[in-house]
Parts: structure tokens; C-alpha cells; sequence
């Protein structure tokens, strides 16, 4: 059996990827007005989306245990796995691979290594591909890894969220940026170019802001043939702007595209209204 690839469930994948590359997905918890939930599993966008929008909110989100990681691990390992390749979002914004990394030391590091996306959404999911599609070729356990942290490198998020307020409460941004986009009444457009989440611009509408995303995409795709994920949150018109945008912009360029809802974890960060593009330029 070739090397498995593991992930979380922040990855954003549609269903019949997860199935066709055989991936092994590891969920968050969300707790939302103190209901429980596995993303995913238990909990989905429309439960964020509805809380989100009511007066009282207390949303958290928490990363698996480090057993959860090895009961996995030690599963596909005893199903007879050359090895495991766990790839999981950002460490700037979760604890999930500090525990994948408290499992894989346990389970034992020649078998298992954990990679860090830097990047959640389809920023996380184009490296799992990328890993997947290195184990299939029947790649050791460091090709694999290999194959995710150059697509890691190849890979890039911008995102547009209606107001930073979301991010502030979960602490993923400082609370002066939150005030900063609050009295100017800006609609920030964020990115990821270390891990963290970082503003890159500031619009006056959300008109502009889908039309700024598409220009930073555009630019960061630079020449190369690329791979397209577009997430959206309660806002699947935004999501149809912005591929049919860049389907016109890219041309033949543009090969893969996938468009799917973001779940409940990023829903909690970011709140309904959410737009997502992920550009991964193929090698």
C-alpha cells in the first residue's frame, strides 16, 4: 500500500476528492452557544451561519487531541501503509499540527511526518492533492512530503470577509486592525503569506472587493498554467462572480476549478459573506 495522506477537515475538499485519493480527514471541533460539534460530521456552514446571525454569540473552535491523531495513524499504518503523510492548516492559526506532530513522534517520526500547509481552505487542499498524487506514483515517504511542500510554495489565498470583527474575536487578527477597518467602514481583502492572516487591502464595497480578488489572483498566477478553488460563506453569488471572472480573465490557463461552501471552523472567523479564491500554479 502506497503512502497515506492524511488531512483535517479546514481543507474544504469536495467529497469526491476525498474518496477518489483514498484521503483519511480529520475533523475540528466547533462549539457553537455551547452545542458540540465535529466539522463537518456534526456540524456544517448553515449551523455557523445561522448562530453568526443571531444578537448572542459565543463561538470557539478546538484542534483534534494528539490520540486522535495517532489512533489514525496507527490505523492506516496496521492497514498496511508504507508510511503517512498528515497535512494540516496552518499553525499560525490552530494548534491541529502540534498535535498531529505529539502524535507522529508517539506513533514514531520514520513513519509519519506532518506538514504545515500555511494556508487553510484549498491553500491546505492543493498540497494534499499534490501528496496524493506523489503516493499514487508510489513515492517513499519523502517524495510525499516533498510533493506538499512544493505545492505548499505554489500555492496562494486571498479571501474577502464583510467586516474583521469575526477575526477579532477569534484572535486572528490584532485588535487594532479590527478597529482600524470598523471606522473607516472598509471591507478588508486578507491573505496568508507567512501563516498568518494579514490585511492586503481595503475596499469601500463588496462590489470592489470581488473585483479586487480577481485582480490579485490574476497577478499572483503570474504566466503559469494554473488550479482554481473558490469557498464562499452564505454567499454563493460571490462565489459564481469569481469564477466566472477569472474562467474569462485566465483563458486556457485555467485547468481544475473547485467551488465549495467553507465550513463551520473557518465560518467562525470569518462570518457569512465570505469569499475565498486559492491559485495553485501547476509545476
Amino acid at each position: 500500500m502506497p503512502v497515506a495522506v492524511v488531512t483535517d477537515s479546514t481543507a474544504y475538499l469536495p467529497p469526491e476528492l476525498v474518496r477518489a485519493h483514498r484521503l483519511t480527514v480529520v475533523p475540528l471541533t466547533v462549539v457553537l452557544n455551547g452545542a458540540e460539534g465535529l466539522e463537518g460530521v456534526e456540524t456544517f456552514p448553515e449551523d455557523a451561519t445561522r448562530v453568526l446571525s443571531g444578537r448572542r454569540v459565543t463561538v470557539s473552535t478546538s484542534r483534534p487531541a494528539p490520540e486522535q491523531f495517532a489512533q489514525v495513524y496507527r490505523q492506516l499504518l496496521a492497514d498496511g501503509a508504507d508510511g503517512v503523510v498528515s497535512v494540516h492548516l496552518s499553525a499560525e492559526l490552530s494548534g491541529t499540527v502540534e498535535a498531529a506532530r505529539l502524535a507522529a513522534a508517539e506513533v514514531g517520526d520514520d513513519r509519519v511526518t506532518v506538514v504545515d500547509s500555511r494556508s487553510t481552505g484549498m491553500g491546505l487542499g492543493f498540497p494534499v492533492l499534490a501528496a496524493a498524487a506523489a503516493a499514487a506514483q508510489r513515492a517513499d515517504l519523502t517524495g510525499v512530503r516533498q510533493a506538499a511542500l512544493d505545492a505548499v510554495d505554489r500555492t496562494t489565498i486571498f479571501f474577502y470577509v464583510d467586516t474583521l470583527e469575526f477575526l477579532r474575536r477569534g484572535g486572528r487578527i490584532n485588535a487594532a486592525e479590527a478597529l482600524l477597518g470598523t471606522a473607516l467602514s472598509v471591507k478588508p481583502i486578507m491573505h496568508m503569506p507567512d501563516g498568518s492572516i494579514v490585511v492586503r487591502d481595503k475596499v469601500r464595497t463588496a462590489s470592489r472587493g470581488i473585483a479586487r480578488l480577481v485582480d490579485l489572483a490574476v497577478e499572483a498566477a503570474g504566466d503559469a498554467d494554473v488550479d482554481l478553488a473558490v469557498h464562499h460563506l452564505a454567499a454563493p453569488q460571490r462565489a459564481d462572480q469569481l469564477l466566472a471572472a477569472l474562467t474569462e480573465r485566465l483563458g486556457d490557463r485555467l485547468h481544475d476549478t473547485y467551488v465549495t461552501e467553507a465550513g463551520a471552523v473557518i465560518a467562525a472567523h470569518a462570518g457569512p459573506g465570505l469569499a475565498c479564491v486559492v491559485l495553485h500554479r501547476r509545476p
